[in-house]
């Protein structure tokens, strides 16, 4: 992995960074130079993330979050801006999926897919706007997923919720260019990577590995995905390199989305 100061300076806050891609994510930002506040629900992982930067010779804290929660979210800004100055980077990627027929699917889970993988996103943004503006600008990065630009079966929940992020991003990246607030707003739209999500669906197989190679079928680059892979992209996005890149979507999916 290149390691560089390629985000160098920068007050980066990755949700959902205990696991998969919100690990690599914060981890890829420390290796390039910035300062990480890693957030999750699940406090030991979290805390391992940061052990894993700061052993690389990064900097980071974590700061135990529930995504769909505002009172978090308000402490998470704060405790993040009095440790590193400021926020440059925000990386919403908490999030879940299930699968469930329509007709089985319940009022309850559908609010509940919704309330971290939409609410989450939204009061995230929200909330990063003014502590960017305070910093002369930033870069908000929102984790959607192939499944927020095409449809799939039993997974209806789980699409209008990534589906709801690549608008929503669209919208405010308008918002933001047009307000002259120097922010970007871009979504990042994996298809099947490896992580521990897509594990425990793999498992579902005869095997975890025959599960992984349907899943690689089903993908024109004949494999998943790394969870490195899409934290590249979302440097890049976070990176100077990206500054003339607003209110688009950065698909990271092996040719998926091309057939």
């Amino acid at each position: 992995m290149t390691v560089g100061n390629r985000v160098a300076g920068k007050a980066a806050i990755v949700t959902g960074a205990a696991a998969g891609i919100g690990q690599a994510c914060a981890q890829r930002l420390a290796a390039e130079g910035a300062r990480v506040a890693v957030t999750d629900i699940d406090a030991e992982g979290g805390a391992a993330c940061v052990d894993k930067i700061r052993a690389a010779g990064g900097e980071a804290i974590f700061l135990p979050h529930d995504a769909a929660s505002e009172n978090d979210w308000t402490r998470v800004f704060a405790e993040t801006v009095a440790a590193f100055g400021g926020l440059h980077v925000l990386v919403n990627n908490a999030g879940f999926a299930f699968a469930a027929g329509i007709e089985e699917t319940t009022l309850e889970q559908w609010r509940g897919i919704m309330s971290v993988n939409v609410d989450g996103v939204f009061i995230g943004t929200k909330l990063a706007i003014p502590e960017m503006r305070k910093s002369r600008g930033g870069s908000i990065i929102n984790m959607s997923s192939v499944l927020g630009i095409t449809g799939d079966a039993v997974m209806a929940a789980y699409c209008a919720t990534k589906g709801a992020v690549r608008l929503f991003s669209k919208a405010v990246a308008l918002e933001s260019a047009e307000g002259g607030w120097g922010i970007r707003v871009n979504s990042v739209h994996p298809a099947f990577i490896r992580t521990p999500m897509v594990d425990r669906y793999a498992e579902t197989f005869e095997t975890t590995d025959a599960g992984y190679a349907e899943l690689g079928r089903r993908q024109p680059m004949g494999r998943v995905g790394e969870a490195v892979e899409v934290a590249n992209a979302v440097l890049y996005l976070a990176s100077e390199e990206a500054s003339f890149v607003t209110g688009t979507e950065l698909v990271v999916d092996g040719g998926y989305t091309a057939r």
